[in-house]
């Protein structure tokens, strides 16, 4: 192997590759151990220790017996996440107010285009509307 230092290099480049997947897969697992709904504190702690204890075997198992459900425990991860993401963004765009006092930003904004549309029209004069925006800014 002496006279070949580019085959050394591509066999170390290969371990280090699969040194860096076998951590992500052990962490993966170690991560949907301590997500997983349907299992109770003991059966985390036996997988845990299994995984940790023996880490191939452990991995290996662990990947036979739950490693189909793995990806649904990932989706309904992701669509959690997505919805308290949207119901956050409704919340701090006021949507859920429905222009109703204190309804949030969004209601301030909607009642001012409001105002603004019924002073374009001629409904309201150039004092109450000042008098109204400053009203629901106040």
């Amino acid at each position: 192997m002496d006279n070949y230092p580019l085959l050394n290099l591509f066999w170390t480049m290969l371990e280090l590759f699969l040194w860096i997947l076998w951590f992500f897969l052990l962490f993966k697992i170690i991560t949907d151990i301590f997500r997983s709904d349907d299992m109770g504190g003991w059966g985390k702690a036996g997988w845990t220790i299994f995984v940790i204890l023996l880490p191939f075997l452990g991995v290996l198992v662990y990947l036979i017996a739950r490693g189909g459900s793995m990806q649904q425990r990932d989706v309904d991860q992701a669509r959690k996440a997505d919805a308290a993401f949207q119901d956050y963004v409704r919340k701090a765009a006021g949507s859920g107010g429905g222009g109703a006092p204190g309804g949030g930003a969004g209601g301030h904004v909607e009642d001012l285009a409001k105002l603004a549309d019924l002073k374009s029209s001629g409904a309201l004069s150039e004092e109450e509307y000042q008098r109204a925006k400053d009203k629901l800014l106040a």
